[in-house]
């Protein structure tokens, strides 16, 4: 029997474009020692990745027990900050097509599971998710393949049965290094940078036809790949 196919979403960036709430409570937070970052640094170094590697880039002079205290400080300028989202466009339609097929539908975010369910509620989507993968809940976050394994492991889905969407390069390389066909979405990165990270293709948002054309594959034929990627 054919395992069922399944949907991967990583959430701040992909789902829905937070990069200036959170890239302002760095700046708060580093204000305080006197410092700051720039919008590269933070692309490439920070976005995506789990708090306690963030910290450690940030702060490395500052003791463990202290980087949680600042990763927690920085999670509460950041919800506090948030009071609308707007989903990326396209979303709410691969959400509802997901429903109709009984595809089933995973977040997977080094996100604290608070910012995450705020999140998902802020979206209207909480009740669209089968599945929720907090990476600080594992042994290891991204860019390690273990959240995206772990989300298709609880949902009985396999990588060939499976599309993630990834807009940050550590995100990129936990899906792909999960063995899973990786959509790149450049809302905060270039094209080459996704590609380069992994991602099989590239979309500026969920009306791309690259994204219709897997799903309606699926719809029709249960499968986008026949075992192997195309």
């Amino acid at each position: 029997m054919q395992p069922p196919f399944t949907l991967l979403f990583d959430l701040d960036g992909t789902l829905v474009n937070t990069d200036e709430f959170h890239f302002a409570a760095y700046q708060t937070l580093l204000a305080d020692f006197g410092r700051s970052i720039t919008p590269e640094i933070y692309r490439t170094r920070i976005m995506g990745a789990p708090n306690d590697a963030i910290m450690r880039e940030l702060f490395p002079n500052e003791p463990e027990n202290r980087h949680r205290q600042l990763a927690d400080r920085k999670e509460e300028l950041f919800r506090s900050a948030v009071k609308h989202l707007e989903p990326t466009r396209g979303a709410i339609d691969v959400f509802d097509w997901a429903a109709r097929n009984d595809v089933g539908v995973a977040i997977v975010t080094n996100a604290p599971r608070q910012n995450a369910e705020l999140m998902l509620n802020g979206l209207g989507l909480t009740e669209c998710v089968d599945l929720l993968v907090i990476g600080d809940e594992l042994a290891r976050g991204k860019p390690d393949p273990l959240p995206y394994l772990t989300g298709l492991e609880r949902l009985g889905g396999t990588a060939r049965q499976a599309v993630a969407f990834e807009d940050s390069l550590s995100g990129i390389r936990s899906a792909t290094g999960a063995g899973i066909y990786t959509l790149g979405i450049s809302t905060g990165l270039p094209p080459g940078a996704l590609r380069g990270a992994g991602a099989a293709d590239v979309i500026d948002d969920f009306t791309a036809g690259a994204v219709w054309d897997i799903l309606d594959r699926v719809a029709r034929e249960g499968t986008a790949f026949g075992g192997k990627y195309e």
